[in-house]
């Protein structure tokens, strides 16, 4: 196999650019992590018809004839995995109506509608439900003002779910300028920061819930498996599927050495 990367940062008009290229190229396989499924949509489409499958990789092709498997992770399935944390670990400690707080990314982002969503049904299931909730952008400056505004408001927490580990820096900032360690905190995305604080045990940050770090090793490899017309092993069908949606897995101190080698660095 014959890799070919293109970085063509952010930008639109670049990536529509480098997707017009390897169309021109002719190459047999392509996989595109597109900044706006909608906006790429088109040169997606031009390249399925010039006979190229595409790997669509996480943000969606809104045409289903742009791309021949759609890979991706589960964002609400992260919710469903911080809140079971959560939900489980407070039932064990025998808390009765503990205040849970949750730190979103972007408010208005479907993907993080999609979390919070998950979140809030896996902790019904346990008869508890989310104090309060605020969003930090992204950012790990958000992250710090953001945090800083709840421990103030909250003079007691039980636990936190932070929707993202990159932000999740500026959280923990605050915690500790805080002096606040009455809590736990679970974390989301997958970073090797993250996981190293959660194999140290040594503060609030107990676990993380995966927005699979590896999705795109694992589009790669479908690449190549349908340009040479080939299914998965495992499965009975001759073809790889049209549609795969990866798993939220969750990290904590027993496990985060088989998952450190594949973190992301915040």
């Amino acid at each position: 196999v014959e890799l070919k990367a293109v970085e063509p940062t952010n930008d639109i008009n670049q990536q529509i650019s480098a997707v017009e290229s390897l169309i021109q190229a002719k190459v047999n396989a392509l996989v595109i992590l597109p900044n706006d499924g909608e906006q790429l949509n088109q040169v997606a489409r031009q390249a399925m018809d010039a006979g190229i499958p595409v790997i669509n990789l996480d943000r969606v092709f809104p045409d289903k004839l742009s791309y021949r498997t759609w890979i991706g992770g589960d964002n609400y399935g992260m919710g469903v995995a911080a809140g079971h944390f959560i939900g489980k670990t407070l039932k064990d400690k025998g808390v009765a109506d503990p205040v849970i707080l949750e730190i979103q990314g972007i408010a208005t982002l479907p993907l993080t509608q999609d979390r919070s969503k998950g979140f809030e049904d896996a902790l019904k299931t346990y008869g508890f439900k989310v104090t309060a909730k605020q969003d930090a952008k992204f950012t790990v400056e958000s992250g710090t003002q953001v945090a800083s505004n709840l421990l103030q408001a909250h003079k007691k927490i039980d636990a936190i779910w932070n929707h993202d580990d990159d932000q999740g820096i500026g959280v923990l900032a605050a915690i500790k300028e805080a002096g606040r360690e009455e809590f736990f905190m679970v974390g989301g995305a997958g970073s090797a920061n993250a996981m190293r604080d959660i194999k140290a045990d040594s503060g609030v940050l107990k676990a993380t819930v995966t927005y699979s770090p590896t999705m795109a090793a694992s589009a790669i490899k479908i690449a190549r498996l349908i340009a040479q017309g080939k299914g998965m092993s495992d499965l009975l069908e001759q073809q790889v599927p049209q549609s795969i949606t990866l798993t939220s897995e969750t990290v904590t101190k027993d496990n985060a050495d088989k998952y450190l080698p594949t973190g992301f660095e915040s």
